[in-house]
């Protein structure tokens, strides 16, 4: 169902995992270009740098300048849709830190400021990743004396939420047999229950050829009557969010005075209609015109986009990023592009569920300058838009794969002794070494140009049918399409991968983190929560579950009583990706739902608990945070004598810390409570 892919994949994100060949020139990065930033619990904060922002016109800097602007406006709202007392909770926390005036490398005042960084890295109060609420581990009394001494207020209930755990303790519930809205404390529903929730979408559902998302920016409450009705996020009407939309909008109308053409102006334009009246057609109207935008160098994706927040798949979160096309890297992308009919016409799943003409699959290479909302801190690697499945058949998608991210990842994971602890021999670690990055590139690509966009629903069959496992079923069929074809020698003819062997890498790191090593992500006791972790885990699951009993492809072995994987037939594990993918194709293509349960609840939420404690057992000693996320650059624009930008510069030393304060100071319009 969503097709922007948080693919911290495997190693590239836990470790170093190879060569960079054809990625960001780090020859060019200066030698004192600090990449790390900060580490706290389970967090590290990396850099990026924007190379080649220099080689932007000056209309071009000044139409990134404002798109980052409108980008950086929308921070209130993500926290907001995560939780009703994110606002209220990360005020008075600020407000605390800034005004203590007391010792601060003293423990209570070290557990709160954890919380502080916890709190901004995860837009509330809900870990990013693993849905569960995190408390803070200073003392409930030490916090509310520091409030009373300096003049903040916090009421009881504000302290309840924050301090007691069993208070909204899901972000966003999953658990079968649970009533999904009641049990999740994102701010997407108040006052209904699932069953409510979901006569309602049914009751509104479009069902002409080109439907409005209906839902995709709305918060679903009851009236004074009893009555579900939805708020909308719009400027107009008394809108819900309008105060942030209103600086949202009025940079993208000075982004507008610096549009490269025609169509990118009609993209701004209709998005700029879409924020004031919130009207679904006119964002139907958008998202065509932002596919069709592909002469522009400067692209954007800024807006109500991914339903990973919704316990429902409906309604989408605030995300920006800002970004150019780079233009040497792009070429890469182009070539799977021009061959996406070839992929599709030779994929292993039914003909029926294959698309008969792929349309406009626009794939490029790009570099971030900011990244906002869902994107930040923690961010994607790769995107592919619209969600609409109507619109990506008719109108074609855009597939990005955003390298100087995957650049700033590898950059700061160089020498951490991953591969050495959970790699089963110098064999598998060699060829991460030698193909691991490059290969990481070619998955996301695969992923994002052909992936998402390859095969097709049955006539009245919806994004909706798969209910809570869409989002997990979607990044599967995309990941098996992948996979599927990293060894397959049309890579090697078409000059993507270098060599008959150089999938390989990708397939061990794979198959070991989705059965293995992401695990370290996850708190010992707890199920897998996040869908891109169901994801993995369901494919590698599967595969050692369906290998042959006798001369298995792939399994876990135990050696010096510690676990590791061993692939020993690749071709046969190719084999085993191509049956998963042909069957995931079809639960997503019909709809079928109790398939989707039976798939994603078998094989892709359980953990081993023995195995489990092992691996975070030998983790713990590498010192590696399982989760990264970034601070941004520093944007100042430069204005001639008649108040036009002439030019925009770009520091890189802005800390966590002051950056977020500096946000909050300068980018927050929304009421602690919004109503």
């Amino acid at each position: 169902m969503r097709k922007i892919v948080f693919l911290l994949i495997a190693l590239a994100v836990l470790s170093g995992c190879g060569s960079r060949t054809q990625q960001v020139d780090t020859a060019a990065a200066p030698e004192d270009f600090e990449y790390n930033v900060d580490r706290f619990y389970d967090l590290a904060i990396l850099r990026y740098r924007v190379p080649d922002f220099e080689s932007l016109t000056t209309e071009q800097k000044a139409l990134v300048y404002y798109l980052n602007e409108a980008a950086l406006w929308g921070r209130d709202i993500l926290f907001d849709q995560n939780g009703k007392y994110n606002l209220s909770i990360r005020r008075a926390c600020e407000a605390l830190y800034e005004a203590y005036d007391g010792d601060r490398q003293d423990e209570q005042f070290r557990l709160f400021e954890m919380y502080l960084k916890r709190v901004w890295f995860s837009n509330g109060i809900h870990h990013h990743y693993a849905s569960d609420k995190f408390v803070p581990e200073c003392t409930q009394e030490w916090f509310t004396s520091q409030c009373v001494k300096y003049g903040i207020e916090v009421s009881e209930d504000l302290l309840r939420v924050m301090f007691d755990p069993t208070v909204m303790p899901k972000n966003v519930c999953q658990d079968a047999g649970k009533d999904l809205v009641l049990n999740s404390a994102c701010n997407y529903y108040e006052g209904i229950n699932q069953k409510e929730a979901e006569a309602w979408y049914e009751a509104h559902k479009d069902t002409s050829d080109e439907p409005m998302w209906i839902g995709l920016n709305s918060k679903l409450i009851k009236n004074d009557k009893g009555e579900v009705v939805e708020r909308v996020y719009r400027i107009e009407k008394d809108g819900l969010y309008r105060e942030a939309l209103k600086h949202v909008v009025e940079n993208l109308e000075k982004a507008k005075a610096y549009a490269e053409n025609d169509q990118q102006r009609k993209v701004i334009e209709l998005l700029i209609e879409f924020n004031k009246s919130g009207n679904l057609q006119k964002f139907n109207e958008y998202a065509i015109a932002w596919v069709k935008d592909l002469d522009s160098r400067v692209d954007f994706v800024n807006g109500f986009t991914e339903v990973y927040g919704d316990p429902l798949g409906i309604t989408g979160a605030w995300e920006s990023m800002v970004n150019f096309k780079n233009v040497a890297a792009t070429e890469r992308t182009r070539i799977l592009s021009a061959n996406a009919q070839w992929f599709e016409d030779n994929s292993p799943t039914a003909k029926q569920y294959k698309k008969s003409e792929c349309r406009g699959v626009s794939a490029k290479v790009i570099t971030a300058t900011i990244l906002a909302g869902g994107c930040y801190p923690a961010t994607p690697i790769g995107i592919n838009l619209p969600n609409a499945n109507w619109i990506r058949k008719n109108y074609g998608s855009k597939s990005v794969t955003i390298e100087n991210l995957t650049e700033a990842y590898y950059q700061a994971a160089q020498g951490d002794g991953f591969n050495e602890e959970f790699m089963l021999s110098d064999t598998e670690r060699e060829l991460a070494k030698k193909y691991g990055g490059l290969m990481s590139d070619v998955h996301v690509d695969l992923h994002e140009c052909l992936g998402h966009g390859s095969g097709q629903l049955m006539p009245g069959v919806t994004k909706d049918n798969l209910k809570e496992h869409g989002s997990t079923l979607e990044e599967a069929r995309a990941d098996l399409f992948s996979l599927y074809y990293m060894a397959d020698m049309k890579l090697v003819e078409l000059g993507i991968s270098p060599d008959e062997n150089a999938y390989k890498s990708q397939y061990y790191q794979q198959l070991m983190n989705g059965a293995m090593t992401q695990l370290v992500r996850v708190e010992l006791g707890k199920n897998i929560e996040e869908s891109h972790m169901r994801d993995r885990a369901l494919i590698a699951n599967w595969v050692l579950a369906h290998a042959d009993s006798v001369q298995p492809e792939a399994e876990i072995i135990v050696e010096n009583n510690k676990h590791y994987l061993r692939i020993n037939d690749y071709q046969g594990v190719r084999r085993l990706f191509g049956q998963l993918l042909a069957i995931v194709q079809e639960v997503v293509s019909t709809g079928d739902y109790q398939r989707a349960c039976d798939l994603v609840e078998t094989y892709a939420v359980k953990v081993d608990p023995d195995l489990h404690r092992e691996l975070l057992a030998r983790y713990q000693p590498l010192g590696i945070a399982p989760y990264k996320g970034f601070v941004n650059p520093v944007y100042t624009p430069i204005f001639d004598e008649n108040g036009k930008i002439k030019d925009v510069t770009i520091d890189y030393t802005e800390g966590y810390v002051a950056q977020h304060l500096r946000y909050s100071h300068d980018y927050s319009p929304l009421p602690s409570i919004n109503k």
